[in-house]
């Protein structure tokens, strides 16, 4: 994990790898009319689960962000359950993706893609 990481007033936080991956998926797709929307669905063995997609939806209520011209929007009803949280994204030869860090969660389960 990289030690810079870039605040946003809503409190959740993207590492530079992270706003580089988002960055370079973007470009992969030819678009810059999409944001990443970062959000928390009931699913998952433990009872939530997060859900980060590209989406070129403004709902009402978001909370968006912006990560050195990465565009992030947060839903209202998901930002109390993200406020504190750091996203990464990892590429080692044991693991590759992104990862979050949420001091809201009080466990999760085993594979690691939900959490209560």
């Amino acid at each position: 994990m990289t030690d810079t990481q870039i605040d946003a007033p809503a409190g959740v936080t993207l590492t530079e790898d992270a706003v580089k991956k988002v960055r370079a998926l973007l470009e992969a797709e030819g678009r810059d009319d999409l944001s990443l929307r970062i959000a928390v669905q009931p699913g998952g063995c433990s009872g939530l689960r997060y859900q980060l997609y590209f989406d070129d939806r403004e709902l009402d209520g978001d909370v968006p962000t912006e990560y050195e011209g990465v565009k992030v929007v947060t839903d209202r009803m998901s930002a109390p359950y993200l406020g504190g949280a750091s996203i990464d994204f990892v590429d080692t030869i044991q693991q590759q993706g992104f990862t979050i860090d949420n001091p809201n969660a009080g466990g999760s389960c085993a594979c690691g893609d939900s959490f209560h």
